[in-house]
């Protein structure tokens, strides 16, 4: 059972209380599950949360938790931001590499949604993830993330997550409570949370919002999601322009570096690079990580629906 929809206006009344629907029992626990896909999955959010959920396979946001002012029922305004990086009918692909071997594929795709809240318009991002070749032999993967977003915002107001991995699944329904500044999760457990909170998907869309004109080397950013019920800061470092050549292409990119714990899966900050198109659509294209136990790499293999142009030589 997934979250019940929303209305196609739904009005967020200051008293009304939302409530996450949806529980499922995990099957199994984080030390079932076979040591090489530990470290993968903990490589995994990192990338998702920066290089886009659309990997949803990779990551682990690790700055830190962080802590959050206790909730004083207060209701907050909604913050609207200017922004043309993407639109409904964009669609990405991925492929994902653990060390030689093609480990799987990822799409993320942004589809209109009828839904309104306080006359906001929500977006509807659908990010899958599953394993392919000879990896999927020995692990099967079959991942699905959904996020619905204000448009205006780029904040989340519902995010589901279906974990199969092995013989290890999971379910989360979160309920972002933006005007409280609260998220109600599957366990009817309420957390406080920072402004504008993200979740592994709408963190992707909402890091391509920002303005990188006038970034310079060493420049910081920081985006506050909330996963795994815990807010995480996830803190990145921009290094500069590189040209990047892939399989279907070459780009210019800007290159990102995820500032991670070191030592956890990372042997330094240095084993965790992304690169992003140097264009209006901040699309990451590629992904890589020398975690504990290997490799794994994230590259762009298709797009299509893009609002902008995108950073591509002409072969």
């Amino acid at each position: 059972m997934s979250l019940k929809p929303l209305a196609t206006s739904h009005k967020l009344d200051p008293e009304v209380k939302l409530v996450a629907h949806g529980w499922r029992l995990v099957a199994g626990t984080w030390k079932d599950r076979h040591p090489v896909c530990q470290a993968v999955d903990m490589a995994r959010k990192t990338i998702i949360a920066l290089a886009g959920a659309c990997v949803l396979s990779f990551g682990f946001a690790q700055s830190g938790s962080k802590p959050v002012a206790k909730n004083t029922n207060k209701v907050y305004p909604l913050r609207t931001l200017d922004h043309n990086a993407f639109k409904p009918g964009e669609k990405l692909t991925y492929i994902l590499h653990y060390g030689l071997l093609n480990a799987g594929e990822a799409t993320l795709e942004l589809q209109e949604s009828d839904r309104e809240i306080q006359g906001r318009k929500i977006l509807h991002a659908v990010g899958k993830g599953h394993s392919v070749g000879a990896f999927k032999t020995f692990y099967k993967v079959n991942d699905l993330y959904e996020s619905y977003f204000d448009e205006q915002g780029v904040f989340p107001w519902a995010f589901t997550r279906r974990v199969e991995e092995g013989d290890y699944s999971f379910s989360q329904d979160y309920l972002y409570m933006q005007h409280r500044r609260q998220v109600t999760t599957q366990k009817n457990e309420t957390h406080d949370v920072p402004a504008s909170v993200q979740d592994m998907i709408s963190a992707f869309y909402y890091a391509r919002t920002f303005d990188l004109s006038n970034v310079k080397e060493g420049d910081e950013f920081v985006v506050d999601l909330f996963m795994d019920d815990e807010n995480w800061p996830l803190k990145m470092r921009y290094l500069g322009k590189e040209t990047v050549k892939l399989r279907n292409g070459t780009y210019r990119c800007l290159k990102f570096q995820p500032i991670v714990q070191e030592g956890r899966v990372f042997k330094t900050n240095d084993d965790l690079s992304v690169w992003i198109t140097d264009d209006a659509n901040h699309i990451p294209v590629l992904a890589q990580a020398k975690i504990l136990v290997g490799s794994i790499k994230m590259e762009l293999s298709g797009y299509e629906g893009l609002a902008n142009p995108i950073a591509r030589e002409e072969d």
